[in-house]
């Protein structure tokens, strides 16, 4: 063993498969153990092997990402899945989410975004590119009045710019149990799952600025 950690890049496109298996092993420092051009050819790998980390499409045929993810995780619920979406697929982040996937990064991305995007993912926290949230503000906005606290913005806007229950507690000097106090009260007000659906409903809403 090499103590890279170790992926699966699925994706229907063979040389965009293939590039980003390339950036991975030789920019990343990631170990591509297996590459799957659909999300059946991807359950199949799955019963041969164990990656530290999934890098899946969404939309490819015989079996989609949404199916695989679903089955995948039913059967390893700790396994990291990280999306690679495209521009227009926003309906299916939802999905994505309730089913337990890790995080989400655009296709077009450069190799420190990808790398940062692993690295969080892998330390258990969850990842949304800047750039994703950034379209969904340009999208229309469906203004809630929600009532905060100046503390709960300030938590807000730490946890909108990818900062860690931990981190958040550094910077504002409390307790990580304060902090988790507010993100559960936070993820209630804005009848949110976790956290990047609570700062998507955050940027939709015009609670945070990134």
């Amino acid at each position: 063993m090499n103590g890279k950690p170790t992926s699966i890049v699925v994706d229907d496109h063979k040389i965009f498969r293939e590039s980003l298996a390339y950036m991975l092993t030789n920019q990343v420092g990631v170990e591509v153990i297996g590459l799957a051009g659909n999300g059946k050819e991807f359950t199949q790998l799955l019963d041969q092997m164990k990656p530290d980390i999934v890098l899946m499409d969404i939309e490819m045929p015989i079996m989609d990402g949404v199916e695989a993810s679903r089955i995948a995780i039913n059967k390893y619920p700790d396994l990291k899945i990280l999306v690679l979406s495209m521009h227009g697929e926003d309906e299916f982040y939802n999905t994505m989410i309730d089913l337990g996937v890790k995080g989400f990064v655009l296709k077009e991305s450069d190799s420190t975004e990808v790398q940062r995007a692993i690295d969080e993912v892998l330390a258990g926290r969850l990842y949304f590119s800047q750039d994703l949230l950034l379209r969904l503000l340009k999208k229309k906005k469906s203004h809630i009045n929600v009532d905060l606290t100046i503390r709960e913005k300030e938590i807000l806007s730490l946890i909108a710019q990818g900062f860690s229950n931990q981190e958040v507690a550094d910077k504002l000097f409390l307790s990580i149990r304060t902090v988790e106090k507010h993100r559960s009260e936070l993820l209630v007000k804005t009848d949110s799952k976790n956290s990047i659906t609570l700062v998507v409903y955050a940027i939709k809403n015009g609670l945070v600025n990134i």
